[in-house]
């Protein structure tokens, strides 16, 4: 094993203690906080990958920008420990959820023969622009739609905290 090899499997395991830590904080803040790790820790897997412009986006926007609005949103509906309670239940069997599906594709990976990626078949050399061009030419419309989405998601939290003050 080489450096690159146990570097991905500290990442990842990294990400799934993050993850466990996410559903099992009593502290929504705690749990923002084991998020913005699995986060770095994803960052990590995509420079791993020569990925360094996801893995800066990754770092600058989730961890950065959507942590922060997650932040305010906890901070601002002050949710109460029923409400968690039940989340909890929510998100233990999502979590056995994802793991059933993680396991039966780690048996479909498993069964099938190894071939090469579609980058190295090719020889293919993605860069930055590769990336960008789709985002502001064929994807526009989602990328704005899910800003507005989360406007209105920010502009939702702000009238539920005021109609508690009044």
């Amino acid at each position: 094993m080489n450096v690159h090899d146990i570097l991905f499997w500290v990442f990842s395991i990294a990400m799934l203690v993050c993850g466990v830590m996410v559903i099992a904080h009593r502290n929504p803040v705690n749990s923002a906080m084991s998020l913005v790790l699995l986060f770095a820790f994803m960052a990590g897997l995509f420079v791993l990958l020569e990925a360094f412009f996801l893995a800066t986006i990754q770092v600058l926007v989730y961890a950065g920008a959507v942590m922060v609005l997650f932040l305010f949103v906890i901070m601002l509906l002050d949710i109460r420990a029923s409400v968690l309670k039940r989340l909890r239940w929510l998100g233990l069997v999502g979590a056995l959820l994802v793991s059933g599906l993680l396991v039966w594709e780690i048996q479909q990976v498993l069964r099938q023969p190894a071939v090469e990626s579609a980058v190295e078949a090719k020889g293919l050399a993605l860069g930055l622009s590769d990336v960008v061009k789709p985002l502001f030419t064929q994807y526009m419309l989602p990328v704005q739609l899910t800003a507005l989405l989360l406007l209105a998601a920010m502009v939702g939290v702000v009238l539920l905290s005021k109609r508690d003050l009044q």
